[in-house]
């Protein structure tokens, strides 16, 4: 399990957004997302690096915590 602090993200669409880009690549990758404390929790066997590049496609700036 991997976790993120993500920027930007603001409301339903933006979960959507993350969640899609995120299974876009990894159909099996299991993604759960808090916008009240900004983090996203991925279960894929994608690199963190690509975690990030994937939700940075999407606009949301993304760290590991």
């Amino acid at each position: 399990m991997q976790l993120f602090k993500v920027q930007g993200m603001t409301c339903g669409h933006c979960v959507r957004a993350v969640t899609r880009v995120i299974k876009q690549d990894d159909p099996a990758a299991e993604v759960q997302v808090d916008l009240a404390s900004a983090q996203v929790s991925v279960q894929s066997s994608l690199p963190l690096e690509r975690i990030i590049e994937l939700m940075g496609e999407e606009g949301y700036q993304a760290q590991p915590v």
